[in-house]
């Protein structure tokens, strides 16, 4: 039973307003952290349930102001690798309880921020950006099947677009059409493995209005705020929440 008291939206309006920024603003990277911080009051299909149609209607209202400024030809390398990503996700859903999907998330929240303060960047160092598409496949593949799991596709996204050169604005619109679309895919099979429900779907309602504002907000911040100011809190958000859920998983 979902309790929609004064604790759940002291967590998940914060949530969805961080949601709406990141993806409107900085590349979808971590957007995923809505889900970590709902995952702390919520079992994890809820928290996961509730943000999906959330970070759905972000995506529409984030396609406007970046609409046609994408990379084609790389984000098609990485939907083509998400497909068979979101597949894989449902096999691990349909056998993975509670506090399994939670040590993913927490471990996700972890790994995300050592690898952006480490291996992203020498990887975005050497990397040769002349080179095939070949990885887009494979960051698809594991943003397709992150993304099913805790809405954490955006690191690997990320990784693969900044490796490839691009400046901001192109950067940002690539991964709000990759995202718009991973997250079409899974919406399907959410409804199928019972994600959604009646109760998740009118936290949707009470919420979507934050969801917007944290858009709009995450535009205007595109323009005026340092990519890197941004990250850090995130960085310290992801470490406290994804440490939190892991040792909720194992205790």
């Amino acid at each position: 039973m979902l309790e929609m008291d004064a604790l759940f939206f002291i967590f998940a309006i914060p949530a969805v307003v961080f949601a709406g920024i990141s993806k409107g603003g900085f590349g979808s990277g971590a957007a995923f952290a809505g889900s970590s911080i709902l995952a702390l009051v919520l079992p994890p299909a809820q928290a996961l349930g509730i943000m999906l149609p959330l970070l759905m209607l972000i995506d529409v209202a984030a396609l406007r102001p970046y609409w046609g400024k994408w990379n084609w030809l790389e984000a098609r390398a990485l939907l083509w690798g998400g497909f068979p990503g979101v597949l894989l996700g449902v096999a691990l859903w349909r056998v993975a309880s509670d506090d399994v999907i939670r040590l993913f998330i927490g471990t996700i929240s972890l790994g995300f921020v050592v690898w952006q303060v480490t291996a992203a960047r020498v990887f975005r160092a050497t990397y040769n950006t002349g080179s095939s598409s070949a990885w887009g496949y494979v960051a698809g593949t594991i943003a397709g099947f992150t993304s099913f799991i805790s809405h954490a596709g955006g690191p690997p996204v990320a990784v693969y677009l900044l490796s490839r050169g691009m400046e901001k604005t192109e950067y940002q619109a690539s991964t709000v059409l990759v995202f718009w679309v991973v997250n079409i895919m899974k919406a399907i099979p959410y409804g199928i493995l019972g994600i959604f429900s009646v109760q998740t779907l009118l936290a949707n309602l009470y919420l979507a209005p934050f969801a917007l504002t944290g858009t709009w907000l995450g535009v205007l911040a595109h323009r005026v705020i340092s990519a890197k100011l941004f990250f850090t809190v995130t960085y310290a958000m992801l470490t406290i929440t994804g440490s939190k859920l892991i040792w909720d998983a194992l205790t």
